[in-house]
């Protein structure tokens, strides 16, 4: 089965149509919603939508199933909640993650906050260029996508550093968002724009670019219990019903609502306790699988996804991703075993990604599971 790449990711002004319905991406600044607009979100999924949110690998939130009637209705409510960009263009430009234990006034979110502030100076980049803020005491974002990365070096200070590069370059106080833009521009002029991502750009840095300093030791990401800013909730394969997050919400009277990139959300000065609807056992098979939507979500699989993913789950010892199609949306890294969906049959690879060649093709689903033991 063949797949289209759109070569963007869904936002609010320009939402992605799936299986579904539209997929609304909204951006909270600093990953972090207010109680008022966590709730007014979660009753606009509902009303606009199917219900459903995800949490993304870039702490984002998409409203799922909305339609094309609906969606200008949803739009309005977002704008309510001054959870929207005021075009699209500053909302693709945008993509700041933010390690998720910012305090207030601290390094992570000075600097996220002046980078928002200074969008309009980078240069025109690829659609997926993403930044990512980790200037907490130790890096937790190193497993997540981006391609410029300001973090905390050995050093204890804070470090400029280019994504595919081990080391990064020593920043003064104060000078942060002026050296990554510096080296944006650097990225479009060496012809960055060309590879599309900073992680295969093969040009040499500049001098004053070039990492001298190791990043500091990372911090291990967010699973579920208790944490330094209240409780951790997880969203199986990062997905929650609008109800149950809203009831949560009300339940722990938590002050505020962050969102991690590990489908794990924290509720802000919440007492560690389970709550209905979301995933309170770290060691949960669903926080750690990767599966897309799958069948019927995605036009673009043929299979279903997330129930596969649980029933190979004790069988495959290492990790697992479950692709409806090629494109291998949910885990771009390489995982020990991957099933991708092709014409309702199944392929089978190991050690690879999604679309890489099987090692074996065209398996019904009784087959697959015999070939992995899970029978």
């Amino acid at each position: 089965m063949s797949y289209e790449v759109k070569g963007w990711c869904p936002g609010a002004h320009r939402p992605m149509m799936s299986g579904d319905g539209l997929v609304v991406r909204v951006r909270p600044r600093l990953a972090e919603l207010s109680i008022p607009q966590a709730l007014g979100l979660c009753a606009a999924a509902q009303q606009f939508g199917a219900g459903l949110i995800d949490l993304t690998n870039r702490a984002n939130l998409q409203v799922r199933g909305v339609s094309p009637t609906a969606w200008p209705d949803l739009m309005a409510a977002l704008e309510g909640l001054a959870l929207l960009d005021g075009d699209a263009d500053t909302e693709a430009r945008r993509n700041i993650l933010s390690a998720p234990l910012w305090a207030s006034g601290d390094d992570t979110q000075r600097i996220a906050g002046a980078l928002t502030d200074r969008l309009a100076e980078l240069p025109a980049l690829p659609p997926k260029t993403g930044f990512a803020i980790d200037a907490g005491t130790g890096p937790m974002l190193g497993d997540v996508s981006a391609d410029f990365r300001i973090e905390r070096g050995a050093d204890g200070g804070l470090i400029l550093r280019a994504e595919g590069r081990g080391l990064g370059a020593p920043l003064a106080p104060g000078t942060e968002v002026d050296a990554l833009i510096a080296l944006a521009e650097w990225f479009v002029a060496s012809g960055g724009t060309q590879a599309g991502r900073m992680a295969r750009h093969t040009a040499s840095l500049p001098g004053w670019a070039r990492g001298t300093l190791a990043p500091a030791a990372a911090r291990r990401p967010l699973a579920p219990g208790a944490g330094p800013l209240g409780a951790v909730h997880g969203a199986g394969f990062g997905q929650v019903r609008a109800k149950d997050l809203a009831a949560a919400l009300k339940a722990s009277r938590a002050r505020a609502l962050r969102i991690t990139p590990w489908r794990t959300m924290i509720l802000v000065g919440a007492d560690p306790a389970a709550q209905p609807g979301l995933i309170w056992n770290p060691d949960a098979a669903e926080l750690r699988l990767d599966a897309c939507p799958g069948a019927p979500f995605c036009p673009q699989s043929s299979i279903e996804t997330r129930g596969l993913a649980l029933d190979l789950a004790a069988a495959v010892a290492g990790t697992l991703h479950v692709s409806g199609c090629a494109k291998g949306c949910a885990r771009p890294r390489v995982a020990d075993v991957v099933v991708t969906g092709r014409e309702d049959l199944y392929d089978l690879s190991f050690k690879g990604r999604a679309g890489d060649h099987p090692a074996h093709r065209g398996l019904t689903k009784s087959q697959l599971l015999h070939q992995l033991g899970a029978v």
